[in-house]
Formats: structure tokens, sequence, C-alpha cells
């Protein structure tokens, strides 16, 4: 009998013990009942419970929490069928309203995500789809965060992780990509051409100028050189002229420059009749003698219709 009664005993103690003393960890608060309604949150440490009357009646894990998303079709802004999965990452900000305004949160955050993520899936062109994700994921949080707030938790960033279009779509993108690639070969090499014609060009021009320039330059050397010859030559005549003037200014200059022009002349005729078949001469050429009388008068009439070249006196 007392080893029963001591056995009851014992078993009182430890049931006292546990229910009238609560420990709650760290990474978790413990939703405190008394007579099965809500008196208070227990946070982190030890705790006192009245016993038949408290109640620990849920524990909410406080730490980051990661959620897979299961995969589920949707339908783009174009109508085409992609597959997206993701994940969403949560944390308890309220264990009470995390335990009484929601039956399970990590179901219903799955069901808002999936939900949130067809509507913005929808949206969106396929091309927008792979290009736009790092804004549906911004949308997809602030949706489920919005939705999420009368049950405690706060949704802290989503992440899509795949997007995969039906076989037939993914084949059509293929030949499309296919498609664009070829067409930027032809780009590359058209623009290639394009450039390698326009460098030829450009340096045929430029050769062209060069050729144009050094011929300038040359007409210009041409026709500097060309007027110095002429100013020489010129030059060259006037001084000439100007001996000429002066030797006939001397005395007996005038006549020693007609015996020049009637020299010239003999020469000049007998040229002539050296290489013509038929001799055209003065009637008077056929006497030697009268012609060279006529030659002497005419030299004799000259010298005495000449102007008197004034001489110079001489001083005693």
């Amino acid at each position: 009998m007392i080893p029963f009664l001591a056995t009851i005993g014992f078993l009182a103690a430890v049931f006292f013990v546990t229910r009238t003393f609560i420990v709650v960890s760290e990474r978790e608060n413990v939703v405190k009942e008394r007579v099965g309604k809500f008196q208070g949150v227990l946070q982190p440490g030890f705790h006192f419970m009245v016993p038949l009357l408290d109640r620990a009646a849920y524990r909410q894990e406080m730490r980051e929490q990661a959620i897979d998303v299961p995969p589920q079709m949707c339908i783009t802004k174009d109508n085409i069928q992609v597959e997206v999965d993701g994940i969403v990452y949560i944390k308890v900000g309220d264990a009470k309203d995390a335990s009484y305004n929601i039956a399970d949160y990590r179901v219903a955050a799955i069901n808002l995500a999936q939900t949130t993520m067809r509507s913005e899936i929808g949206k969106l062109n396929l091309d927008e789809t792979f290009s736009e994700r790092e804004k549906m994921n911004v949308s997809i949080v602030r949706e489920i965060d919005k939705a999420s707030d009368p049950w405690g938790i706060k949704v802290l960033r989503y992440e899509i992780k795949g997007i995969t279009p039906s076989p037939r779509v993914i084949e059509t993108m293929e030949k499309q990509m296919e498609a664009e690639r070829h067409k930027r070969a032809q780009v590359t090499i058209s623009t290639g051409n394009k450039d390698a014609k326009i460098a030829v060009s450009e340096g045929e021009r430029i050769e062209a100028v060069n050729l144009s320039e050094g011929e300038r330059q040359k007409r210009i050397n041409e026709a500097t050189g060309r007027a110095a010859e002429i100013r020489s030559i010129a030059d060259a005549n006037a001084k000439a002229l100007a001996l000429v003037a002066e030797a006939i200014r001397a005395p007996g200059g005038e006549s020693a420059v007609r015996m020049q022009l009637a020299e010239q002349y003999l020469v000049e005729l007998g040229r002539i009749l050296e290489h013509a078949d038929v001799s055209v001469v003065p009637a008077q050429i056929a006497q030697v003698k009268a012609f060279f009388e006529g030659m002497t008068k005419v030299q004799g009439a000259m010298g005495a219709t000449s102007p008197t070249v004034p001489q110079p006196q001489r001083r005693g």
C-alpha cells in the first residue's frame, strides 16, 4: 500500500512540476491559454503556469522560413501556357495572429503565392516573363505581404525558380533563336562589307585628292617655272634691246644696223631659194651689180635721212 501511494505521489509531483513551469526556447514564442481563453504570449525564458488552468496552446517558429511553391500552369498575356514554380520566404511577426487568425499560415502562404503568381504572369507576354522576372518577384511579394498582414506573418521575398514553356513552345523558341542568330550573322557580314566598301571608297577619295593636289602643285610649279623663264627671257630681251638702242645711239651705229639688216635679208632669201622648187626673185636680182648698187644707194639714202648723232665736244 505504501509503495503504491509513493508512486502516486511521485507521479502527482511530476505532473505538478511539468504543469507549473515551462521553458520557451530562443527561436519560438508560446501562446498561453487559461481555461480556453487567450492569456498571453510567452517569450523565450522560464515561465510559471497554473496547473489544470493554464496550457501552452500554440508554439510558433519565429525564425525565417523558406517554403517551396509547387509548380503550376499559368497562361501568359499572349495565351501561352508555362509552368512556373518558386520559393517564398516568410517570418512570423505576431504569434497571436498566426495562431488565431489563420488555420495554417504556411498552406495559406503557398496558395496566395500561386494565385498572385498566376495573376502576374497573365499581365505579361512570354518574352517579358523572362526579362521581367525581378519585377514579378517584387510585385508578388507586395501582394502576398498585403494579403497576409492579418495573419501575423511577414513576407520577406519571393523568388521564381523556373519558367518552363510547353515542348512545342520551346521548339518554336529554338527556331526563332536560330533565325535571330542567322539574322544577326547576316547583319554583321553586311555591316562588315559596308564598312570595307566605305573604307575602300574613302581610301580612293583620299588618293584622288592627293593626286589632284599633286597635279595642282605640279601645274603651279610648272607655271611658276614658265613665268620665271618668261621673265628671264624678257629681261634678256630688254637688256639686248637696251644694248641695241645704245649701239644705235653711238656714232656709226645706225649704219651698222642697216648693214646687218641687209645681211639678214640676203641670208633669209638664200635659204628660201635653196628649198623652193620654183624661184621667184625680184627682177633686178638678175644683175648682181645693179642689185648691190641699189643696196648701196639705199644705204646712202637711209644715211642721209637719219638724224645726226651729236658728238661730245672736247674741252681745251
